[in-house]
């Protein structure tokens, strides 16, 4: 296993990012200035209104600039009328503007979730674990928190595809990380980093909690087609030291997983062999 260290977004998630705020703030520029400008012209049409009133409050007043006083008034009218159609435009388009938004939004998380989700089993994938493992084991060098990468590896798979079909395959890759899924804790992460191999990211996580975790997995048994055989599989560790880096964890990891399959091929649940 290797670890990129290029871990900044990709342009295509960044990009559509800095356009969704950039539209946001756009909104609600054009929120504010449609609520300004209608509070603004409400106040104007409701002071002319007024000065068109009073007049006609005493008697004999004469029309102004040769307009009674009563047209003028239905005039103001016509443009309160107008105006606030006007207004309630406006805000029917900032409310669509603000669903396809939501709506580009929507998709831009769906996209980003696919592009971490493993599509067969639904745990996450190598790359978003290899930024996860990067910022985890900054956090424990910063923090001395304990940190445990564990490297599992499902054995005889290719037997199983040959014997039973890819089909058969699949379904012990997705029952396998079920069973991963419950195994961890709330704050772990389960990846399928490609084919038959998978990790678990542990944070705060030291050997005897490792343990309890390797014990939840336990052994697994499939169904297929009115016949029954085990999961088999290997597991490697490595827990966190002063000074170690991603990559050194992954390749210990690897070297404990190996030497398992060595000492113990049999083995449904081995125990973990510490590097």
């Amino acid at each position: 296993m290797q670890i990129h260290k290029n871990l900044a977004s990709s342009p295509l998630e960044t990009t559509s990012d800095q356009e969704i705020a950039d539209n946001l703030r756009k909104i609600e520029k054009r929120d504010w200035w449609v609520w300004a400008n209608s509070i603004f012209v409400m106040l104007l049409l409701t002071g002319a209104l007024i000065s068109f009133t009073l007049p006609s409050l005493s008697q004999g007043a004469a029309p102004l600039f040769r307009i009674k006083v009563s047209e003028a008034i239905l005039g103001l009218v016509a443009l309160i009328v107008l105006f606030n159609a006007y207004t309630i435009y406006q805000q029917v388009l900032i409310k669509r503007l603000r669903r396809q938004l939501a709506e580009k939004q929507h998709h831009s998380m769906i996209l980003r979730e696919l592009a971490m989700i493993d599509a067969l089993t639904g745990l996450y994938n190598r790359r978003f674990a290899e930024q996860r493992l990067v910022a985890e084991v900054a956090r424990s060098a910063r923090k001395g928190h304990p940190l445990s990468v564990v490297v599992l590896d499902l054995d005889e798979f290719k037997h199983i595809n040959d014997t039973y079909g890819h089909p058969a395959g699949d379904l012990v890759l997705q029952e396998f990380a079920a069973a991963l899924n419950r195994a961890v804790r709330g704050g772990d992460l389960a990846v399928r980093m490609g084919g038959d191999e998978f990790l678990l990211i542990l944070p705060e996580c030291n050997h005897e909690q490792l343990q309890l975790v390797l014990n939840r997995l336990g052994p697994l048994e499939l169904a297929w087609e009115g016949r029954k055989f085990p999961i088999k599989y290997s597991v490697g560790w490595k827990e966190y030291a002063p000074g170690d880096q991603p990559e050194g964890m992954l390749a210990a990891a690897d070297q404990a997983l190996y030497a398992n399959k060595r000492a113990a091929k049999k083995s449904t649940v081995p125990d973990a062999v510490p590097v």
